[in-house]
């Protein structure tokens, strides 16, 4: 899962810098994605998203989605290393702190999480419940961003594709799950699922990353995908989580996280329009 959010963080900056350049009325066309096809670095972006997913689906079949799901958060210091390297520039001393924090956090929220037992053949009815109620998450969000400007925008977007990209991790667990246990993969739902999901969070993403930096777009990926999948391995697949005092290092671990993320999304790294002296600072 940390290769699968490594090439998560390559495709991003590598399509970030693809579609800054894309005017704000192409938003939300067909056009827009026809024109990046023409773009070498986006074209580079989406091949490692492809890899990362097809890396990221194998790790959610082996294991338990509430705690594969989290590590995704390691994307955005990548992220960060990644842009300082495209864009060349230092990263500050104040940003390495960001990611030691938010590194702790994450390895006390894996380790005092710790699911254990859940399984994703649930009934149709709850998936149905599930479903409708992330897609309607998804609708408001988008809704949203399309009518929000710039920064706005691509935060609201950002965070309906983090929950996208949840609700397609939830599906892809369903396939494993069935595949494991003998079924075929063409003759599960889950699949087709994931098959019409996974365009439109495309889609989603693309739109979030023209709308404005990573700096507004990135923290909708990071912490909502994990969040959603955990969700759904807890409230839906039937995952126990441990109790007690690893509770309380459950919800440390998540509070370093959001502090680490929020410090690291306001670096001026993932702003590659900023001026380099700032990013210097």
């Amino acid at each position: 899962m940390i290769v699968a959010a490594l090439l998560n963080a390559s495709a991003s900056v590598l399509q970030r810098r693809a579609t800054k350049d894309e005017p704000e009325s192409a938003s939300f066309s067909l056009g827009m994605v026809l024109d990046l096809a023409r773009r070498p670095a986006w074209i580079l972006g989406i091949l490692a998203m492809i890899t990362g997913f097809v890396l990221h689906g194998i790790a959610i079949s082996l294991s338990r989605i509430a705690l594969v799901q989290p590590l995704l958060v390691s994307e955005l210091p990548f992220t960060l290393i990644l842009a300082s390297w495209m864009f060349q520039a230092r990263i500050p001393r104040r940003d390495w702190s960001a990611i030691g924090l938010q590194s702790v956090g994450l390895a006390a929220f894996v380790g005092c999480l710790a699911p254990t037992g859940g399984d994703p053949r649930v009934s149709i009815t709850t998936w149905a419940l599930g479903i409708g109620a992330t897609a309607a998450g998804v609708a408001v969000l988008v809704v949203l961003g399309y009518r929000g400007r710039r920064e706005h925008r691509a935060a609201a977007l950002g965070v309906a594709t983090g929950a996208a990209f949840g609700l397609n991790s939830a599906l892809i667990a369903g396939v494993g799950a069935v595949v494991s246990h003998g079924g075929g993969l063409f003759t599960t739902w889950q699949t087709y699922g994931v098959a019409v999901l996974g365009p439109v969070s495309f889609f989603l993403l693309q739109n979030a990353l023209q709308a404005g930096n990573l700096v507004a777009s990135q923290p909708g990926f990071t912490l909502t995908n994990p969040l959603v999948s955990v969700a759904w391995g807890l409230a839906v697949f039937g995952e126990q989580a441990r109790g007690g005092l690893f509770l309380v290092g459950t919800v440390a671990g998540a509070v370093l996280i959001g502090a680490g993320t929020i410090l690291l999304a306001r670096s001026q790294l993932l702003d590659p329009d900023a001026p380099r002296q700032e990013q210097q600072e």
